[in-house]
């Protein structure tokens, strides 16, 4: 096997693959990265046994083969090259790589242990535009469970029907949910499936997602095609919580202002409540005000009062600061925010409406 391709185009393409690489692997060549060169392309493979990815560039071949190289020793040799071309040559057990004056030899594995790529057949596939779709994952995967014991909760439930897509995710503590409106191909019939937070977040970030993105569902697994990019990983199965139920299906108080307005103070009252994520919100309708306030044992107590809109009644409740900026970042640059309130134990329901509707419900935490 021999070819060259440019430094550039390399490094994209391991930083794609590399999200399937096996980390800790007790399987040597679940470490590696697969590379196959012929006609004209050279094919990159990883796989960790749960995501499997491929990804093909364009490539001067010489000679065809194939060889699995570790994947993370060639990840450090190709971003420390010069951008100029690379060129690999297969010399039985080694491989040597060149760059204009670097020139490396590193050990193979026996191509022939590595695992086949999944030959998937989604059995229903929808194509949405990419960066929408990103933008609306980057809004709710942090709200995913860490806790690998409820698997359900670390996925975030995707919904397709009559152009809307909508995207769920909750950790029991909170809940986001944000949908919109746009044209989608593929659907003819309500397309759902239950995508891992951080496969989700991982795939529409990569440097190569192209305008739109393919995702496909068979049985066990969810299949993403974009460009010359194929990523596959096992969707999680059950049943995701019903939302709707979770949400109060009435206020008493709704209380109107600016992510970013609130985002700043709520950092500074924060400073006082490092050992306790509690902050109060005292939300005053006849002055039309919000206080924020904190306090610690050890650091003394902190306060800001901050100019709201109120709708209804004066309420008291205390909120996980660092939940409640989660929801002030996701929002971005959405100035009509709402708050609305039932009472200091009732969940607490943020809203904000634009290109991308938000609701992000937070349950509080004692006064």
């Amino acid at each position: 096997m021999k070819f060259i391709v440019s430094q550039q185009t390399l490094a994209t393409a391991l930083n794609v693959v590399s999200k399937g690489i096996m980390s800790n692997a007790t399987i040597p060549v679940l470490a590696g990265i697969r590379i196959e060169a012929a006609m004209g392309t050279v094919e990159m493979q990883t796989t960790n046994l749960q995501i499997s990815v491929r990804h093909a560039v364009a490539a001067n071949v010489e000679e065809e083969g194939v060889c699995v190289v570790s994947g993370r020793i060639l990840q450090n040799v190709v971003k420390n090259l010069s951008d100029a071309p690379v060129i690999f040559e297969d010399r039985g057990r080694v491989i040597e790589i060149t760059c204009e004056k670097s020139h490396f030899r590193l050990n193979t594995l026996e191509a022939t242990d590595f695992p086949e790529f999944p030959d998937v057949e989604p059995a229903r596939s929808v194509e949405l535009p990419s960066e929408l779709l990103g933008r609306m994952v980057d809004k709710v995967y942090r709200v995913t469970s860490k806790d690998t014991s409820r698997p359900i909760l670390s996925g975030v439930l995707l919904t397709v029907e009559d152009n809307t897509i909508r995207l769920v995710a909750t950790d029991s503590y909170r809940l986001a949910v944000c949908d919109t409106n746009t044209e989608t191909s593929g659907v003819d019939e309500p397309f759902e499936v239950i995508v891992p937070g951080t496969t989700f977040h991982d795939v529409l970030n990569l440097p190569t997602m192209t305008e739109t993105v393919s995702i496909g569902i068979t049985e066990s697994q969810i299949v993403f095609f974009f460009g010359a990019t194929t990523y596959i990983s096992r969707r999680i199965e059950g049943n995701f919580p019903n939302f709707r139920a979770l949400l109060p299906k009435s206020c008493t108080t709704t209380v109107h202002f600016d992510a970013s307005g609130l985002s700043k103070a709520l950092k500074r009252v924060s400073v006082i409540a490092n050992t306790n994520p509690s902050v109060r919100f005292d939300v005053d309708a006849d002055a039309s005000f919000m206080r924020l306030s904190s306090s610690s044992p050890d650091q003394g107590e902190a306060q800001e009062t901050v100019s709201v809109e109120v709708e209804g009644q004066s309420v008291q409740i205390a909120l996980n600061y660092h939940y409640v900026l989660d929801c002030a970042s996701a929002t971005g640059q959405d100035t009509d925010v709402s708050l609305e309130l039932l009472g200091s134990m009732q969940p607490a329901v943020f809203k904000s409406y634009a290109d991308i509707n938000y609701l992000y419900l937070l349950m509080p935490v004692r006064l």
